[in-house]
C-alpha cells in the first residue's frame, strides 16, 4: 500500500501567528516577516510527522492510495483519517489503462479514527492480475487551522517550536520527538489488531 499526497496544505493555513505567538517572537517591526520561511518549514515537518506518526491528515487535502491487492476484499483500510469522501476508484491494468469503478459498487465508512472502503454487495472490484487499484480521497480534519481537536494542534506547535529551538543540533538526544507531543498524540496512534485491519 502506498500513500500519496496530491495537493498540498496552503500557506494560509498553517498557523503562522500562533506559531509566533508560541515562540514569544517580537512584532510590530518592519522585519516581522524576516524569519516565515524557516517557520513554514517547520511547521509543514512537524506537521508532516505528526501525520506519519498518527495516520492522521491534519489538514484537509487530497490523497491517492495505491494497491496491489486487498487486504480484506470486504472491508479495505485505508492508511489516513479522517476522510471526508472518496471521489474516485480506479483499477489500473498492465499497460496503464485505467478504468474508473462505479460509484455504486463502493462506499465509505468513517469513523473519525480510520476510515474503509466497503463493497456496495459481497465483495470490493477485482484487482487485474499485475495491475493495482488507486483510491483518491479527500481527508483531514478540515481546511482551517480552528477545525483541529485542541491537542493535536498543540502538539504541532510544541514540535514545529522543538525543530526551531533545536536547528542546530545534530545529536540525536536533543533531536528526539519530546515528551509532551508523544503524549499529546498517543490516543491518535492507530491500533493494529491484525491482518484483516
Amino acid at each position: 500500500m502506498k500513500l500519496v499526497e496530491e495537493t498540498s496544505i496552503p500557506l494560509a493555513a498553517l498557523p503562522m501567528a500562533a506559531f509566533k505567538a508560541h515562540l514569544r517572537m517580537g512584532s510590530g517591526f518592519a522585519e516581522d516577516d524576516i524569519q516565515d520561511g524557516v517557520l513554514e518549514a517547520f511547521l509543514r515537518a512537524s506537521i508532516a510527522a505528526i501525520e506519519s506518526r498518527t495516520g492522521k491528515a491534519i489538514i484537509s487535502r487530497e490523497f491517492r492510495v495505491t494497491l496491489h491487492s486487498w487486504r480484506n476484499p470486504t472491508r479495505q483500510a485505508l492508511p489516513i483519517a479522517p476522510v471526508q469522501s472518496v471521489s474516485e476508484v480506479r483499477r489500473i491494468t498492465q499497460p496503464e489503462t485505467a478504468e474508473v469503478v462505479d460509484p455504486a459498487r463502493y462506499s465509505l465508512q468513517d469513523e473519525g479514527m480510520a476510515a474503509w472502503l466497503i463493497p456496495v454487495g459481497s465483495h470490493l472490484p477485482v484487482i487485474p492480475e499485475a495491475g493495482r487499484v488507486e483510491i483518491l480521497v479527500t481527508a483531514g480534519f478540515g481546511t482551517d487551522w480552528s477545525d483541529l481537536p485542541a491537542d493535536l494542534a498543540q502538539a504541532v506547535l510544541l514540535l514545529a517550536a522543538h525543530y526551531y529551538e533545536f536547528r542546530h543540533e545534530v545529536a540525536l538526544k536533543d533531536g528526539c520527538m519530546p515528551f509532551g507531543v508523544t503524549s499529546l498524540t498517543a490516543r491518535y496512534r492507530p491500533m493494529r489488531l491484525g491482518a484483516s485491519q
